[in-house]
């Protein structure tokens, strides 16, 4: 699994990258995106089953609707989330976020930042350049 990082400052233009490059790399395989909400909580809504379940303690809890699948997890540890990608067969994990893990990066705007292979890169040019994104272990 290559994981692809993205960072760059706020409304920078990332998640509209990222947007942009996950139906590339679908053309090539699986596409799982990652997202570091940082100060932000994810707000789980209040009354609903999956999360009384949660707030109860389970570990996970996962809703099913015809269309779509929604887990909800205590865990907070990207290298958890990781793991689960890569044994579930994604083969492009791409991070918006988490500037200071080891990965390398492309970066949106003018952030200054290690690691950094690409900046405001096309999804066409990220493509071509697969090889510079680090491979999961």
């Amino acid at each position: 699994m290559k994981i692809i990082q993205v960072a760059g400052r706020s409304n920078s233009g990332k998640t509209t990258f990222i947007k942009k490059l996950i139906p590339e790399l679908k053309k090539i395989g699986p596409v799982g995106v990652i997202k570091h909400l940082g100060d932000h909580d994810y707000c789980l809504e209040d009354g609903k089953d999956t999360t009384q379940f949660f707030e109860a303690g389970a570990d996970m809890t996962t809703g099913i609707d015809g269309e779509k699948t929604v887990c909800t997890m205590h865990h907070t540890d990207l290298d958890t989330l990781l793991k689960m990608y890569a044994d579930n067969g994604i083969h492009f994990a791409v991070i918006e976020g988490y500037k200071q893990r080891r990965y390398a990066k492309i970066v949106i705007g003018s952030l200054e930042i290690d690691r950094c292979v690409m900046k405001d890169p096309t999804t066409e040019e990220v493509i071509g350049a697969l090889h510079l994104f680090d491979d999961y272990k």
